[in-house]
């Protein structure tokens, strides 16, 4: 049996048609070039230069562009200044539960929170002298509402004042939000930030804060 055979020139003509076809579809929608990337897959947001407009890069292309240069961007370096304060607050918190809880459960778990996060402070405060970032004054240079989860004043002067299952309860119901309110800014970073090892930090903040929400759920 005979074959006929194609002309080249048909092929060829075949395929850009096939192009064009593809070129339309893909202009078709209102995403500027910017965030066609982010079409094949979960994007993440890039914050641009100073004056420069963020980007949407695909998760491929973030990690291409880290694995070149995990330069700390502001995200990174707003994030670990405010963890540190966050932190900070949380170990106050801890600080009260030996004179005051009534549950050794609380006091166990008050333990564990404290030895995580104290050391986690450590390593926050010597990423920044690494790349030469001052730790933010003392930790008072962020308006506590610009953190989600942190306790008001009014919230620490009622958890100071409460003793026994009042404070139990109290203790750990601030203890969860503020849990809450850090796994929120580490979950933010890892899409906004640019540095590996501050991921890292932050996914072990999510890993760990998260397991401890659940115990004190468990307690409440």
């Amino acid at each position: 049996m005979l074959h006929r055979r194609v002309p080249r020139a048909s092929v060829v003509a075949a395929g850009l048609t096939a192009l064009a076809v593809l070129g339309l579809t893909g202009c078709d929608s209102d995403t500027d070039d910017t965030g066609s990337a982010a079409t094949s897959g979960p994007s993440v947001i890039a914050p641009g230069g100073p004056g420069e407009a963020n980007r949407t890069l695909s998760a491929e292309e973030a990690a291409r562009q880290r694995a070149e240069d995990d330069s700390p961007n502001s995200a990174d370096v707003s994030y670990v200044r405010m963890m540190i304060e966050h932190h900070a607050q949380a170990l106050e918190m801890t600080d009260l539960v030996p004179d005051r809880a009534e549950s050794p459960k609380i006091v166990k778990l008050a333990e564990r929170i404290a030895a995580a996060q104290r050391p986690e402070i450590g390593a926050m405060k010597g990423w920044l002298k690494t790349h030469g970032k001052a730790a933010g004054g003392g930790g008072h240079d962020h308006d506590h509402a610009t953190m989600p989860g942190m306790a008001t004043q009014a919230q620490l002067k009622n958890l100071r004042a409460a003793d026994g299952k009042a404070f139990d309860q109290l203790f750990l119901t601030l203890m969860i939000t503020h849990h809450e309110g850090a796994i929120t800014m580490a979950t933010e970073v890892k899409g906004q930030g640019n540095n590996i090892r501050v991921e890292e930090m932050a996914d072990d903040v999510v890993a760990q804060q998260t397991s401890e929400i659940t115990r004190m759920r468990d307690l409440l």
